[in-house]
């Protein structure tokens, strides 16, 4: 099976920006703390701080892997060309988020990705990527 983590804007930066938000440990780590727990999956990760470079890898992916875990970050709420991009695609996509989009600013409450996604984890930290990955396996 073969996945792909697509993080956007700021992501980047975990385990240096706001830590009582999301923590102490860099993507970087935990993607590899990932690939030794999913041993059987083939997973690749891309972040972009580039809405255009987000949407160019959806398209890329999009109709070669079993699914695309994104974290589109802050253009969840902002950017209907990932949105329209997912739609385009036959590739299904879960929708991650580190923290509860719903306890935080009210402009967060609103994604444009949901709609088009196979579903959503948000809340659990980093965990809500194990939880995606957990979702395409049989």
């Amino acid at each position: 099976m073969k996945l792909i983590i697509i993080n956007g804007p700021n992501l980047n930066l975990l385990g240096k920006r706001e830590p009582e938000v999301y923590g102490n440990k860099t993507f970087e780590d935990y993607f590899a703390d990932l690939q030794f727990r999913f041993k059987d999956v083939q997973l690749e990760y891309f972040q972009s701080n580039i809405e255009g470079e987000l949407i160019g890898k959806i398209q890329e992916v999009g109709f070669s892997y079993e699914g695309i875990i994104l974290n589109a970050a802050a253009y969840t709420h902002t950017s209907v060309g990932i949105g329209d991009a997912i739609k385009a695609v036959s590739t299904p996509v879960v929708e991650v988020h580190i923290s509860n989009t719903h306890k935080r600013e009210e402009f967060r409450h609103v994604s444009y990705i949901s709609p088009v996604a196979k579903g959503v984890i948000l809340g659990f930290g980093l965990q809500s990527y194990d939880l995606a990955i957990q979702s395409f396996l049989p």
